[in-house]
């Protein structure tokens, strides 16, 4: 099936509940609320029509600042790409958090195996929380790092930094002792440049 003949069917089958159904450089994107999102993707995996078996990635984004422009409307979403093997079709699915200040969607978890640890970093660099999943910790920081460091909005130096001590033979964390500072490239010239 070419994927323009798959946009009506995923239209038609998902109808009022997809909140968007988007047909762009051959790849068809699906917007929805996040309390349509269980049933979205459940309908992508066991329509017979669509058979998205495979959740392949799901990704946190912060759209607060968007080409570098202010965004109009929610900050964060999840975006899940799925794969019917059986149709040899891909899907995008995004899912909008209403909360800026606490982004909070339900887990696929139940739907997808894969989502597992794709969610757990969505939760650890960008602070999205997944309802119902069954391990939300952190996966790739500290268990005590303070902060998600993929927010737009997180300091590019960070708050804290690690070293080890040897007077107190163990790693240690402090605030950061680097200065943010501007780098300006400075311009080398021959001496007769130009002239």
């Amino acid at each position: 099936m070419h994927v323009n003949d798959l946009y009506p069917v995923v239209q038609n089958v998902l109808g009022d509940k997809a909140g968007k159904v988007v047909l762009a450089l051959g790849e068809i994107t699906v917007e929805c609320a996040p309390e349509n999102y269980l049933h979205i993707m459940t309908t992508l995996r066991d329509h017979a029509d669509l058979h998205f078996e495979s959740l392949v990635d799901l990704c946190g984004v912060d759209y607060s600042t968007y080409k570098n422009e202010p965004w109009e409307g929610k900050r964060f979403a999840v975006v899940s790409q799925l794969v019917s093997v059986k149709n040899n079709q891909r899907i995008r699915v995004r899912v909008w958090a209403t909360d800026d200040d606490f982004p909070v969607v339900d887990t696929v978890t139940d739907i997808y195996n894969s989502a597992d640890w794709y969610e757990r970093e969505a939760f650890d660099l960008f602070g999205i929380m997944f309802n119902n999943h069954p391990d939300l910790r952190r996966i790739l920081t500290d268990y005590g790092f303070v902060g998600h460091p993929f927010r737009k909005d997180f300091p590019i130096s960070g708050y804290v930094e690690m070293r080890y001590d040897e007077a107190e033979k163990r790693v240690i964390y402090q605030p950061v002792t680097i200065e943010p500072r501007e780098i300006t490239p400075r311009i080398v010239r021959e001496e007769n440049y130009g002239g």
